[in-house]
């Protein structure tokens, strides 16, 4: 090392291997972030331990068996009552009557069906009852419908049998669009059909096949681990 002239080179010699090195100063931002990210960190574990405590203590699987309860129950988990009987039921619009087998189904002729006007446009009655005459069924009264039905059919048409005619039922109501169902209690295969106010005609027999077999198609129900 190299002495300035006049001074003694024991006193200003620089002896090791390290030298100081100038960096710039520690900014506050980054203990900031340093804070956040060791909260984040202490966050993302609390939560997985919840996660693994509800897993090996089962709590999840009593969740699961919960939301799988029937939708027959109500919130306290008992059944729901039964209407009482020869009430009607709910109409198929506000409530979709379960799929009926199509072997079920009867042939066309050996359904009667009541064909009921319950609007104020005259002559529908009659001339439903052809149409359906045409398609096989066998017609039996013809006219305007009961008072407690009279101008209180709002959609296309309401069709009414008991519980010997659920097929019936079912094969007439797909000969109309938006036609609803309703059960009473009449202990014959015969069916009602009552005219609404928004009928204009029936399907077409292609149409009408359709709709048949989508009534009759089959509701899937095989479940899968963590479904219902």
């Amino acid at each position: 090392m190299l002495t300035p002239q006049g001074l003694k080179g024991k006193q200003y010699r620089v002896t090791g291997t390290a030298y100081p090195r100038l960096g710039r100063p520690p900014k506050k931002s980054r203990k900031v972030f340093a804070a956040i990210g060791a909260l984040l960190a202490l966050t993302l574990i609390a939560l997985g331990g919840v996660q693994l405590y509800d897993i090996f203590s089962g709590r999840g699987k009593h969740a699961s068996a919960q939301a799988c309860a029937s939708p027959s129950a109500g919130a306290s988990g008992k059944p729901l009552a039964a209407p009482a009987s020869g009430a009607p039921s709910a109409s198929a619009s506000a409530s979709p009557a379960a799929p009926v087998d199509p072997k079920a189904i009867p042939q066309p002729q050996t359904i009667t069906v009541n064909v009921y006007n319950a609007t104020a446009k005259s002559g529908l009655a009659a001339r439903t009852a052809d149409e359906l005459k045409k398609r096989g069924f066998t017609i039996g009264k013809v006219g305007n419908a009961p008072a407690e039905l009279d101008k209180k059919v709002p959609g296309t048409a309401q069709v009414v049998g008991g519980p010997a005619a659920a097929g019936a039922v079912t094969l007439l109501s797909s000969q109309i669009a938006g036609a609803t169902t309703t059960a009473d209690a009449r202990t014959d295969a015969s069916v009602d059909f009552v005219i609404g106010d928004s009928y204009n005609a029936l399907l077409d027999e292609t149409q009408a096949a359709a709709a048949l077999a989508l009534a009759t198609k089959p509701t899937p129900t095989a479940t899968t681990n963590g479904t219902c």
